[in-house]
């Protein structure tokens, strides 16, 4: 399984963007602000420019696992490897207060927010368990 997400809307504190699986879309997502970051990019540099709570990842290729999360005592998928990030997971939640550098899935149906969240994110844990619990996310 593959899957994509396209930053599409940047605005001041958040970011609305479109979530591809294999090539089909998804759902929208929404993260924090992107600040230009990008994978390649020194950590130092990242660091530098990321404000805590309130930046996107960086722009890259990652590989998403469903991990146990402590903080949510349960399986969840985990973006791994993220520079100057921790514990980057893709989630439920309505908007980017809701997400600490996370992506969040759902549907855009309301300005500077996602609904459905908890629908749209069981049916992706759905689709990653069946893919073998792992995937390749490109960030565009």
């Amino acid at each position: 399984m593959k899957a994509r997400l396209e930053r599409a809307y940047p605005k001041d504190t958040y970011t609305i963007g479109r979530f591809y699986i294999d090539g089909q879309r998804f759902s929208e997502a929404i993260e924090d602000r992107d600040r230009g970051l990008t994978q390649d990019m020194p950590e130092a540099q990242i660091k530098s420019l990321k404000v805590y709570g309130e930046t996107a990842i960086p722009k890259g290729k990652y590989i998403v696992k469903m991990t146990y999360s402590p903080k949510y005592k349960r399986q969840m998928p985990e973006v791994l490897d993220v520079k100057g990030f921790s514990g980057i997971r893709i989630h439920s939640g309505n908007t980017a207060k809701d997400s600490l550098g996370c992506i969040l899935l759902g549907r855009n149906t309301k300005v500077g927010m996602v609904t459905d969240s908890r629908k749209t994110c069981q049916e992706f844990e759905r689709r990653l368990i069946a893919a073998g619990g792992m995937c390749e996310l490109e960030i565009v």
